[in-house]
């Protein structure tokens, strides 16, 4: 009950957690006793009551059989199942008798470096493993990767065809990242991408006026509507705990559906007579400055990074929604309005993919409105999210990286190599970055450690009934 709750990270990829006791509050509610957490009834059920849904006893602490809070911006997981064992008398004690129980656990996430190492060697191992394949196939391994770089940086061309493929990966991964950071999957992103351009197209073809004026109104609808696209499973996940994977993939087909009938009926452009679309919009953002083909959307989704990262480490917006992400319960408890945080993010999350929907729409060349618009934008930027971690840096790196398949594997396709052949390319990759990212969650140990762990643990958890002491020892056994 009186537990200080910090974290320190040592070398390797574990990290350890230290309870320093400032006082022996937690023996007297055990024991029945009233305290700054106790009751006219006595303090002990209400305490075991709260260390059962996992919350902390006091606005400072959380202790709790399995789990240590953490003021750190996310919440720890995971004390070994030897406190369980113990119960929450024995912990009380070990508390007052020794003052002090370093307790060393392993995370669920690793360090930031330590992850974007182990995706990227996961990367060249499913390179090496593509290489391998193809030679085993007759083709020549060497050429197809040596034509894949020149398709990307041996022209300006090339650069510029990556970057117009990144600006949709990243505005839609963005969006996804926000909300993992939470919890909540949001697998809709590609439905409120096109709604977004639809909204976009709708200004676009109705509105006369200035360019910029356009261009504004546009991108407003755009957020709008994207935001609102996600509204039903926002109030569904944030007020009945409704799984928003299944809403926000299902309203997918919807929005796919909803721009076929655009494109096939209402605004269709009578004058297209090949692709069937909606009219063109007359409107493009200004272009980039020393580029052919690019505009000054290439700078939206780097600035969103940015302002992402700086929202999650140096606001109170930031800490609690990695607070609820960590624990939702314990958040609540802690004052912060978990339903109003839950439905901030998913409506913000719908409004940036639904942002990436007009900038895509903007591109010269893409001005109007078709069947095949998204091209599965928000698939590859909900893989690109979730294989960063929901690091909004890595997914940067992520989105080009994608992007840059995606354009060399176009390139190599005009050269003869079958699209079947690609796609299996892009798996395999995609699957080692995958099983790296699973990697960096766990370490190597002596399996001889492992057992005199287990045997201090056991031999603690026996010395614990006579003694306080002994049920430090068990948790400090059990836990190294």
């Amino acid at each position: 009950g009186a537990a200080c709750a910090s974290t320190t990270r040592p070398g390797g990829l574990g990290l350890a957690a230290r309870l320093n006791v400032e006082r022996c509050e937690a023996r007297k509610l055990a024991d029945g006793g009233e305290g700054d957490a106790g009751s006219e009834s006595g303090g002990a059920p209400r305490v075991r009551e709260m260390i059962r849904m996992g919350l902390p006893v006091e606005p400072t602490a959380s202790l709790d059989r399995k789990k240590v809070g953490a003021r750190a911006g996310r919440l720890m997981a995971g004390l070994p199942a030897a406190l369980e064992a113990l119960g929450e008398r024995a912990v009380a004690e070990a508390l007052c008798a020794n003052g002090r129980i370093d307790v060393e656990v392993r995370r669920l996430d690793a360090d930031a470096r330590t992850g974007a190492l182990t995706r990227v060697a996961g990367a060249v191992g499913a390179l090496l493993l593509v290489g391998l394949l193809l030679m085993l196939s007759g083709r020549n391994p060497f050429w197809i990767l040596f034509e894949a770089l020149k398709a990307i940086f041996g022209s300006q061309r090339g650069l510029e065809g990556v970057a117009l493929r990144a600006i949709p990966i990243l505005m839609t991964a963005l969006g996804v990242a926000l909300s993992l950071r939470m919890k909540v999957w949001n697998i809709g992103s590609d439905g409120q991408f096109l709604v977004g351009a639809f909204a976009a197209v709708g200004v676009g073809i109705h509105l006369d006026g200035p360019a910029w004026l356009v261009l504004a109104a546009m991108a407003l609808a755009a957020i709008a509507a994207g935001a609102a696209w996600i509204l039903v499973p926002a109030l569904a996940r944030a007020f009945w705990d409704v799984n928003e994977i299944i809403t926000t993939l299902l309203l997918n087909f919807v929005a796919v559906q909803l721009v076929t009938w655009s494109a096939l009926g209402f605004w269709r452009d009578e004058k297209a007579a090949v692709i069937q679309s909606t009219e063109t919009v007359p409107y493009t953002l200004p272009d980039l400055p020393g580029t052919k083909s690019l505009t000054v959307a290439l700078l939206v989704p780097f600035l969103i990074a940015l302002a992402l990262w700086w929202v999650f480490r140096s606001t109170t917006v930031g800490y609690e929604i990695d607070t609820i992400g960590g624990n939702p319960r314990a958040a609540g408890f802690a004052g912060i309005r978990v339903r109003r945080r839950i439905l901030t993010v998913m409506l913000v999350t719908g409004a940036i993919a639904g942002l990436g929907g007009m900038l895509q729409l903007s591109a010269p060349g893409a001005q109007a409105l078709n069947a095949g618009f998204s091209a599965q934008f928000g698939l590859s930027g909900f893989i690109v999210a979730a294989l960063a971690g929901a690091s909004f840096a890595g997914v940067i790196g992520g989105g080009v990286f994608i992007a840059s398949m995606f354009y060399a594997g176009l390139v190599l396709q005009t050269k003869g190599l079958s699209v079947y052949i690609i796609f299996g390319m892009y798996g395999i990759i995609l699957t080692g970055i995958a099983l790296g990212e699973i990697a960096a969650r766990f370490r190597l140990e002596r399996a001889d450690a492992d057992a005199g762990a287990e045997g201090a643990g056991a031999e603690g958890a026996d010395q614990g009934a006579s003694d306080g002491s002994g049920a430090a020892g068990a948790l400090e056994g059990a836990a190294t």
